[in-house]
This record gives C-alpha cells, structure tokens and sequence, in this order.
C-alpha cells in the first residue's frame, strides 16, 4: 500500500479526533425509545398537534395497524405520549397527544442531534 505524502497538522488531526469523540459522546446519549423511526414519526407527529387519532398516524407514517400500536404502547409506557379511548356512536376512536414527558424528551434527543450534526461538519 502506498503511503500517502500529504502532511498533517497535529491541531488539524486532534481537531478532528476530538469532533469524532464529540459525535460518538453525542450519538450515545440519544433516546432510543424515541430514536427507532416509527416512534420518532408518531412523537414528532404529535408535537405539532394537539391531539391525533390512530387512523391518522397509521395513514401518516404508513405503517399497519399492528406496527402502530406496538410502538404507541412503547412511548405511553414511558409516559411519552397519552391515549384515550371512546366510541362514535358504535364506531371505536383512539386518540394519542404528547405529554410534558414526551415533549422534554423530544426536545432532548432534537438537542442531542443537532449536537450530533454540529460535531460531525
């Protein structure tokens, strides 16, 4: 293998190294609850609403019905995001919204990406 003849400056080298470390401190400290794709869409969904009804988020995110509630039980598990039930006359209607836990936690793993995004430019 040839060896490359390009000089490298120390600050230039460490520089990049301690960005490298800054994105991996970064990446490490994300939310995985919130990280998988799915529950990212159904949070960020619901950050910008008051209230969404599982229809909507299913036909939204693409996603089955299955899909939908396994990842919704996730995030109501942690507080995340709320649901309530009730009928329309004989028709049964789940609606979810985003508790102040759910919007914290949003608002930290947005944080920890933009860090993310800062420290690897």
């Amino acid at each position: 293998m040839a060896k490359s003849n390009a000089i490298r400056h120390p600050a230039a080298t460490s520089g990049a190294a301690a960005s490298a470390r800054g994105a991996a401190r970064a990446a490490a400290e994300l939310d995985r609850l919130i990280h998988e794709r799915v529950r990212l869409g159904i949070v960020a969904a619901l950050a910008g609403v008051e209230r969404a009804s599982f229809n909507e988020l299913k036909s939204l995110l693409k996603v089955s019905d299955g899909n939908l509630s396994v990842h919704a039980r996730k995030l109501e598990d942690a507080d995340y995001i709320a649901c309530t039930k009730s009928f329309e006359g004989r028709t049964p209607r789940t609606e979810y919204r985003l508790t102040a836990t759910g919007r914290r936690a949003l608002e930290r793993y947005l944080d920890h990406m933009e860090a993310l995004i800062h420290a690897t430019r």
